[in-house]
Order: structure tokens, then C-alpha cells, then sequence
């Protein structure tokens, strides 16, 4: 059985849609709604946001609010490193994505000298940087952070020397560089990537398992495979964006997309998931309930939340 710590991410300053940092209320609401004490039965801890810099100029249009960010990864990494440390297990409630790099710093800096996995769960591969990005938005570079990835050979900016530096300071955080190795890294449901996301996907043959691909093998064999295409990592860190389910269901969410993972299909891959004792880590992010009038999203949110944290009791 696993002792869970809930950390709160209520940051959104890295989403180009305003609104995720209701998330994290929008799916305790859920949770009242179905009449559930989850929220009372786990210790929880409320990471300080910036989100006071969306109503400030942008200083670094190909990394917004970078600054805010480098705050924000010192305080999640703290929160996730100290929250491992004392044994429990962090369950992570993010606003926008961009704050997952801050959660992989605060893994790596608690088990320095473990591989760490990752399963990426998301429609977008997030493994944009300051010189390629198409929308300066943060949430799309988490990825790029702990592989340490610049992309400099897909250039199509060219970032100032603060915005630079910053971006080096976020790469380098916990003073471990690269964090994960793209060996390591699983995505699921990704199908919404631009040409320079793709380009390092193909360099360094990261795995993909498509939706088509986990239709075709069922949740079972792919979380097999996940597993063994991980088995030389000593721990895994699972992410959870919402938009990896089909923009049918995924109204409540900044970037939907369709052809994505019906509700149950999500379900199953994340308890099945769930059930490796090298699970060390759980993230979900991106519930948006400004864009969702009945709160369905987060209801979904909840359910697998719901559902993974019964596995960790049990495992």
C-alpha cells in the first residue's frame, strides 16, 4: 500500500487558453458530486502560483512568462522532492502542463542516480523550445526541459539572451542535466504535433503508441509493452493531459483534439498502468472548466483519479 500525497499546481501561466487553474476546484467539485471523501483522505499541498503575470506585458514572446515558470519548477521540483523523501507518494493536480518539467526536476532531485521513465499521456508531444516554438506558450517545452533539448537544427527563432539564459536555468534546474534520456519516454494518444516536434521524435526513434495502435492491441498488451520498453528505468512518472481524450469529451480542455481516447479507454490504460511498482509519480493536468458548462470534464478527471489512487492503496 502507498502512502499519497495530493500537490496542487493551480499554475496556468504556460497555456495560451486562460481557465486551468479552476482545475484543480472544478474536480473537488466533481468529487463532491459523486458524493466522495477523497479530498479528506490524503494530505495535501498547495504549490503558490504567478499567475498574477497574466494580467503583465509578455517580456519573452518565444517563452511566455518564462520567468514566472523557472518560480514555479523551483516550487513544484521542492514539493515533489520533499513529498518523495518523506515516503509518500506525489499525486500531482496541475493547471496548464508546462509545470511538468518542475515535477520530473523535483523526482530527479530526490532519486538522483535513478533512470526515470516516462509515459506521456497527451494529444501534443510538448517537446517544443524557445527557438521553435509556433506559440511562445510554455506548456508545450515541459519535455524539452528535462531532455535538455534546444532543437537549434529546427531553429526558427531566435530568443534574447535573458530569455536564454532563463530557458538554461530551467533545463539545468537541481543542477542535473539531462534529467531523462529520449530512450525513456513513451507517448500514448499523441496526434497533434508540428514538424519540428516530429523531427526529434524520428531522431531519436522515441516511442509512440498511437490510439489506432491501443485499439488494435488493447489496453493490456500496451501497457506490456510501455513497461518493457521502460524495464531499464528504476522508476516511471506518468502524465495525464486531458486532451489525449477525444475532443468529443475533451470540451473542457485549451487544446482539444479529436480522434483521441474514448473515457473508459483512459480509464483502463492508467489503472493498468497503475498496477508497476515502479510507478512513482502521478500528474494530471489541463482541466479547464471555463470551457466546459457541465463540468464533464473534470468528472472524467475524477474518475480516473479516483480509480488509479484505488490501485496505489491496493499495490
Amino acid at each position: 500500500m502507498r502512502n499519497i500525497k495530493i500537490i496542487e499546481v493551480g499554475s496556468e501561466i504556460g497555456a495560451g487558453t486562460r481557465g486551468a487553474s479552476l482545475g484543480i476546484d472544478a474536480i473537488k467539485i466533481a468529487a463532491l458530486d459523486f458524493m466522495s471523501s477523497f479530498f479528506v483522505n490524503f494530505p495535501s499541498d498547495i504549490v503558490q502560483t504567478e499567475n498574477r503575470l497574466l494580467y503583465e506585458p509578455v517580456a519573452s514572446p518565444y517563452a511566455k512568462r518564462i520567468q514566472g515558470l523557472l518560480t514555479m519548477y523551483e516550487r513544484v521540483s521542492k514539493a515533489v522532492q520533499e513529498t518523495l523523501k518523506s515516503g509518500l507518494f506525489p499525486l500531482v493536480l496541475a493547471g496548464d502542463h508546462s509545470t511538468s518539467g518542475g515535477t520530473i526536476a523535483g523526482i530527479k532531485m530526490a532519486k538522483p542516480k535513478s533512470r526515470l521513465g516516462v509515459i506521456w499521456i497527451d494529444a501534443h508531444a510538448d517537446i517544443h523550445s524557445p527557438y521553435t516554438t509556433p506559440s511562445g506558450n510554455m506548456h508545450g517545452m515541459p519535455l524539452s526541459t528535462a531532455l535538455a533539448e534546444d532543437n537549434i537544427e529546427n531553429q526558427v527563432h531566435n530568443p534574447d539572451d535573458k530569455t536564454i539564459d532563463l530557458w538554461n536555468k530551467l533545463k539545468s534546474l537541481g543542477k542535473i542535466q539531462p534529467k531523462i534520456h529520449p530512450e525513456d519516454i513513451v507517448y500514448i494518444a499523441l496526434r497533434d504535433f508540428e514538424k519540428e516536434e516530429e523531427y526529434l521524435i524520428k531522431k531519436y526513434n522515441i516511442r509512440v503508441i498511437t490510439v489506432q495502435e491501443l485499439r488494435r492491441k488493447g489496453v493490456e498488451q500496451v501497457t506490456r509493452q510501455t513497461l518493457m520498453h521502460l524495464s531499464n528505468c528504476d522508476d516511471i512518472y506518468v502524465t495525464f493531459d486531458v486532451d489525449s481524450l477525444d475532443s468529443s469529451i475533451s470540451r473542457g480542455t485549451g487544446t482539444p483534439v479529436i480522434n483521441g481516447l474514448r473515457e473508459r479507454e483512459a480509464e483502463d490504460l492508467i489503472a493498468s498502468i497503475m498496477q508497476s511498482h515502479k510507478i512513482c509519480c502521478f500528474e494530471l493536468a489541463e482541466v479547464n472548466p471555463t470551457l466546459d458548462k457541465e463540468n464533464l470534464m473534470a468528472e472524467i478527471a475524477f474518475n480516473i483519479l479516483q480509480r488509479s489512487v484505488n490501485i496505489l492503496l491496493l499495490n
